[in-house]
């Protein structure tokens, strides 16, 4: 950091500030992590400087020996964590990883099926503020009832035989139970339909063996993120079980829709699949389920709404317009007092997305810090303080200290 805060004192400052508010705050944002010192190092790397276009044997750049060990190296652990047979881990983001299978498998025009965003989707899933939208026919699905979040198989169902999609999407941004994937399977195959599991957010949870595997109940392709759960660099990765879906997907993310990967993110990804791979992994997958389940105990017993009745993964959705306040008045009292979480629409919601009812958080973030129940339980008990008296200066004061007091007993580690 001493050559930035030479060359540059304003981004050094910067640095140094987001550093400080890590460490001081909790973060409780479902899309977000920290990495290890090993994946910062690796995307810091001289790997910045090298122009890879192409894949590993066969690049139209020459000097590729060392890049195309590490491309490799990530490859091959991606399908070993995630059972799969063909990786791709050039995506840059998750939406980019969704729009090259979308580009990869179908025609503009042609129809998708995917999940509503109230009701979790992401906005690759069919926003029509996104590029997606434009270029191709979104069908949406929603939850057969809020209360429990299952989903409405019989009207998905009905809409695939009545629209004909080319592609049935499992997979959501903001949705808190498991979906079942043998019966996106099986409505696909009565359709002549493929199969893509959007896994951005539970990847880690795959990967640690506490959630199902959409490849290994004959789901065709799944994308993810390498950040969230999963606890990598910012990065996407698309993975599949067939050879000729994979050479359709290799030739869109290059040369269709990206230039030349970035290989200091593929060498910190490469890592961070390592450090999955390691069976400490499965614990701390293990224990941002049991994070979760803690925070939903006191939000039951205090009668907060939360759709789907709770969760099943790392993330909670709670409606606070019972506590007479809406989603971004949550998101920024609580950002006073350092817990980081985001605004978010809940199923069917009346109002603005820039002005939601609901907030959505998780645990993944806490559980890398080594937040164990008791720890969760406080944090979540300091939340609905904030959400029944936002304006206290005294339950404020209250919180700060809690807040304070949990980020000293929980540093952030520099590896896991």
């Amino acid at each position: 950091m001493s050559n930035i805060e030479k060359q540059d004192k304003e981004i050094y400052d910067a640095i140094i500030c987001e550093e400080e508010r890590e460490k001081n705050g909790l973060e409780l944002i479902p899309s977000e992590n920290y990495v290890s010192s090993a994946v910062r190092e690796a995307n810091a790397s001289v790997f910045t400087n090298k122009y890879s276009e192409g894949y590993p044997g066969k690049r139209y750049y020459g000097g590729q020996v060392c890049t195309d060990v590490v491309e490799k190296i990530a490859i091959e652990r991606a399908c070993k964590l995630f059972n799969a047979k063909y990786a791709n881990v050039q995506p840059h983001s998750g939406a980019p990883a969704n729009m090259a299978v979308y580009h990869a498998l179908m025609e503009p025009g042609d129809t998708i099926l995917g999940m509503e965003l109230s009701h979790g989707g992401h906005l690759t899933h069919g926003s029509p503020a996104t590029v997606a939208f434009r270029e191709f026919n979104f069908v949406h699905y929603k939850m057969k009832d809020k209360t429990t979040g299952e989903i409405d198989y019989e009207r998905l169902r009905s809409l695939a035989i009545e629209t004909k999609p080319k592609i049935i999407l499992a997979g959501y941004s903001a949705y808190t139970r498991e979906l079942d994937y043998e019966k996106f399977v099986e409505i696909a195959r009565e359709v002549g339909a493929i199969t893509v599991a959007d896994m951005a957010h539970v990847a880690g949870l795959i990967a640690g063996d506490v959630h199902k595997n959409p490849l290994e109940f004959g789901i065709d392709v799944m994308t993810t993120t390498t950040h969230k759960t999963l606890r990598g660099p910012r990065g996407g990765l698309i993975l599949t079980r067939s050879g000729d879906l994979a050479k359709k997907i290799d030739k869109i993310v290059f040369p269709g829709l990206q230039g030349g990967p970035h290989m200091h993110t593929i060498a910190a990804k490469a890592v961070a699949f390592g450090e999955a791979l390691h069976p400490s992994f499965k614990e701390y997958a293990k224990q941002i389920l049991k994070n979760a389940k803690a925070m939903e105990e006191v939000f039951k017993k205090h009668n907060v709404t939360m759709l789907c009745g709770g969760t099943s993964n790392h993330m909670l959705l709670l409606d606070v317009s019972s506590f007479g306040i809406s989603g971004k008045v949550a998101q920024e009292k609580l950002d006073d007092v350092g817990i980081t979480l985001n605004m978010n629409m809940i199923a069917d919601d009346t109002r603005k997305p820039s002005d939601p009812s609901g907030i959505r958080l998780g645990t993944p973030a806490l559980t890398t810090r080594g937040f164990k129940e008791e720890d969760s339980k406080i944090v979540a008990e300091t939340i609905v303080d904030m959400l029944k008296d936002p304006e206290n200066p005294l339950i404020e004061e209250k919180a700060i200290k809690s807040v304070k007091k949990l980020a000293k007993k929980h540093p952030i580690p520099d590896s896991f």
